[in-house]
């Protein structure tokens, strides 16, 4: 094997690990995000028409290479989307003119979170099988991350899992598919709180060194560097579809805690020519104000019908800040630890200056996303959730700038897990997916939590066999 690629962590004082290392461990212990050392070139990549795994194990081999064998490492990402309900895997539609959608639909729990998580998953079990070690996952969603994970880790044999949602802020059936899952690894909490809440428990177990090392505390939120780096490869083919001569593209994400936006940032890192990247905000519009005003002001967070970015704390943000500022961990760490404390911190102008240069950024109130769920459906026939339409919406504001070049919009999630929303635009409710049909008539078990530490150690104790 070649020498393994080194992670490290973005506040600079954490151990350098490899890439098993750091996707067991998660949240480096000074609070940071493990990054990869260089980024690897874009490898050399199979033919156009090659099965999505392929391309999967070509894009991504590099990242884990001298610690997983190959051979191994083919075979997971084969296993990984045998699940998924279309051939192409992500397939790529037209949205007219110069502009696509790339369906991120089509995994088994109906969201983009499937593409690495069922990865991450397998790759979990082969750490952990091979240093014999147990692990307790600890989990926020905003909504589809739960279901995602539940549905990737319920049942191993070396992984108990909780997974914390903001209670009433998810949609049902996004609930539904964590509560209703009968497994004796898997453990749901409803938080009285947001997803920042949330999010901040899990940062709040890890920070504890006791905590961590009881329950060998691991994560699968995107603050893991293992799901940034699975999602890589659909922006790599989704680039070839609409761009088969190698030419330039542009996309349009919807975003809350930025990881899918930031796995297309890496993708240009390791070669695909990405024109632009359009940071698509709901109405919980931290990163489009920031790219405004160059400053990070956490303001409440606001329940919207694109419920799984109401985030105010986008988590992933850290990594681009930290490439921002040429990799000075330590002044990261110190304006994250002021936005923290003060809720506002103004981002240092050449870190702006460079992350404008390659992003920009566009909102829509809720009122705007059924007006574009509902022109999406009257002019293209097309039925898109409200998150995809936020991404839709975001591409039809820059477009046109560079009319030459394809906008792929990210299309995150199937409009039958936002029922209520897409009724309330077309009058049409979507159905769920055949083998989704008795969903809601299964039992929902779960628990209920303030949004404080003590209350969930009761339920890490209660699941953990670590």
């Amino acid at each position: 094997m070649n020498q393994p690629l080194r992670y490290l962590s973005t506040r600079g004082v954490a151990p350098e690990l490899d890439f098993g290392e750091a996707l067991v461990t998660g949240l480096a212990t000074d609070g940071g995000l493990y990054c990869p050392e260089s980024v690897p070139a874009m490898p050399q990549l199979p033919p156009l028409d090659a099965p999505y795994h392929e391309v999967a194990y070509s894009v991504t081999k590099p990242f884990v290479e001298g610690v997983i064998d190959d051979g191994e490492y083919r075979a997971m990402t084969e296993d990984a989307y045998r699940s998924f309900r279309h051939v192409d895997v992500a397939p790529v539609m037209s949205l007219g003119g110069n502009t696509y959608m790339a369906d991120l639909s089509k995994g088994p729990t109906l969201a983009f979170k499937d593409f690495a998580l069922q990865l991450v998953g397998r790759l979990l079990d082969h750490e952990l099988e091979k240093h014999d070690r147990r692990v307790t996952v600890i989990g926020a969603t905003s909504g589809d991350t739960g279901s995602a994970a539940i549905e990737a880790l319920a049942n191993r044999n070396r992984v108990d899992v909780v997974i914390l949602h903001p209670e009433g802020r998810v949609s049902e059936v996004q609930r539904r598919q964590m509560t209703t899952v009968v497994a004796p690894n898997i453990r749901n909490v409803a938080v009285d709180g947001t997803f920042d809440d949330c999010q901040d428990l899990v940062k709040a177990a890890f920070a504890d060194a006791d905590l961590r090392a009881k329950f060998n505390l691991a994560a699968v939120n995107s603050i893991n560097w293992g799901r940034v780096m699975a999602q890589i490869v659909y922006y790599v083919t989704a680039w070839r579809a609409v761009a088969p001569d190698g030419g330039p593209v542009s996309f349009s994400v919807p975003t809350g805690n930025f990881g899918n936006i930031l796995s297309a940032w890496y993708a240009k890192r390791m070669g695909v020519p990405i024109s632009k990247l359009i940071v698509a905000s709901n109405r919980n519009d931290v990163l489009t104000r920031f790219f405004e005003t160059g400053r990070l002001t956490a303001e409440t967070v606001v329940p919207s019908l694109s419920p799984s970015m109401d985030i105010q704390v986008s988590s992933n943000f850290e990594r681009l800040l930290w490439e921002a500022s040429n990799r000075d961990g330590e002044s990261v760490a110190a304006l994250l630890a002021e936005f923290r404390a003060e809720g506002d911190v103004e981002v240092p102008e050449s870190w702006v200056d460079a992350i404008r240069s390659e992003f920009a950024a566009s909102r829509l109130s809720d009122e705007g996303t059924l007006a574009e769920i509902r022109r999406v459906h009257d002019e293209l026939g097309l039925i898109v959730d409200p998150h995809t339409a936020v991404g839709i919406h975001g591409a039809r504001k820059y477009a046109s700038l560079e009319a030459e070049i394809p906008m792929v919009v990210m299309g995150t999630a199937d409009p039958a897990k936002f029922g209520d929303a897409v009724e309330s635009a077309i009058g049409l409710r979507p159905e769920l997916p055949s083998f989704l049909s008795e969903l809601f008539a299964r039992q929902e078990v779960y628990g209920r939590s303030l949004a404080d530490l003590e209350s969930i150690v009761g339920f890490l104790d209660d699941v953990s066999r670590s």
